[in-house]
């Protein structure tokens, strides 16, 4: 079953590397913030964990390499790979500035 495939399976790709943002962005910000260790596994392990498809990643490579070719496969793995990493980091980056920009916020308030 192929939700969107225009020669790699761009949903997962899609789904994956806007859940690398996400988790980037909500690290970034957590860690100005006090809160709970539970709040911030529930965040990044149970719903971007929950939303990313690590596993169909693996299985969308090796059908790739099985019905296509091995450079199908590894052009669609270090696509995922490559852009998820990037835009973690860009999350991180921006969630960072967020939760700095609050801290700030609140220390001209009081």
């Amino acid at each position: 079953m192929h939700t969107l495939w225009i020669g790699l399976p761009i949903a997962t790709v899609i789904e994956n590397i806007v859940g690398s943002f996400l988790l980037g962005l909500f690290t970034g910000w957590l860690i100005h913030k006090r809160t709970k260790d539970w709040v911030k596994t529930g965040i990044g392990v149970g719903f971007c964990g929950g939303f990313t498809t690590m596993s169909t990643l693996a299985a969308d490579t090796l059908l790739l390499y099985m019905d296509s070719s091995l450079l199908h496969s590894f052009v669609y793995l270090f696509v995922s790979l490559f852009a998820g990493i990037t835009l973690g980091f860009i999350g991180l980056i921006l969630g960072s500035k967020w939760g700095e920009s609050e801290v700030k916020r609140k220390v001209v308030n009081h």
